[in-house]
């Protein structure tokens, strides 16, 4: 078991959730698969959280926690699959396992295709549902720490000058330092000077580290230069 699976366990198997624990967020509108469903997480050491539609899901202040949703697919109101395009839609990729009676091989397609984690027949096997449910909290918890390292080194970015930036994007492309001065037109020594004050303002310390930190800025940041 990796440290991250162990951290998130340790966090699963506290009696209360805190603010950053994983919630297991359950929307059915069957009030008996709600319930079931429930027990069955908690059983698991895991923290659920249960509504009867996408609506009341969404008057909940949850979705903003780390965690995994267990949608049913057809529910009064929006579906299962309507919510999750919506939340595609919002720059919000929670990690869903689905649920259905009725499933077929367009809704599986439809659904895995923007993400899904699984998509379930009932009846289920608790042990395959719980399997389906730590993969997603797992995702869920790699990429909000993707999402924390892009905007560190994004904060970071947007604190070098405009010649620092262009000798940043010339350096990881691997020019050397006399050609990158002949394209400036500045100095060799200028440009030394240039990538000195980009390592230290990245926070790096090695040409693996610059490189790093570059392939995770956002594409528009990267492509500054073209625009």
């Amino acid at each position: 078991m990796t440290a991250q699976v162990e951290l998130t366990q340790t966090a699963l198997n506290r009696s209360e959730p805190a603010c950053e624990d994983p919630l297991v967020i359950i929307v059915d509108d069957d009030a008996h698969i709600r319930q079931a469903l429930h027990e069955l997480m908690l059983s698991a050491g895991m923290h659920p959280v249960c509504f009867a539609s996408t609506g009341e899901l969404l008057e909940a202040d949850v979705l903003d926690r780390p965690g995994c949703l267990i949608l049913d697919v057809r529910m009064p109101g929006a579906s299962g699959l309507d919510f999750q395009q919506q939340l595609v839609a919002r720059g919000m990729p929670k990690p869903i396992v689905f649920l259905t009676g009725h499933g077929d091989i367009p809704m599986t397609v439809q659904a895995m295709k923007a993400g899904a984690v699984d998509f379930l027949t009932k009846p289920v096997r608790d042990q395959t549902l719980l399997d389906a449910v730590m993969t997603g909290i797992r995702r869920d918890l790699a990429q909000r720490q993707k999402a924390e390292i892009v905007s560190s080194f994004k904060v970071k970015f947007e604190t070098l000058t405009p010649r620092e930036r262009e000798v940043f994007a010339e350096v990881v492309r691997g020019r050397l330092n006399k050609q990158i001065a002949f394209d400036l037109g500045i100095s060799e020594v200028t440009v030394k000077l240039h990538r000195s004050n980009v390592m230290h303002k990245m926070q790096v310390t090695s040409m693996g580290g610059l490189i790093r930190a570059w392939e995770n800025l956002p594409l528009p940041l990267r492509n500054f230069h073209r625009n």
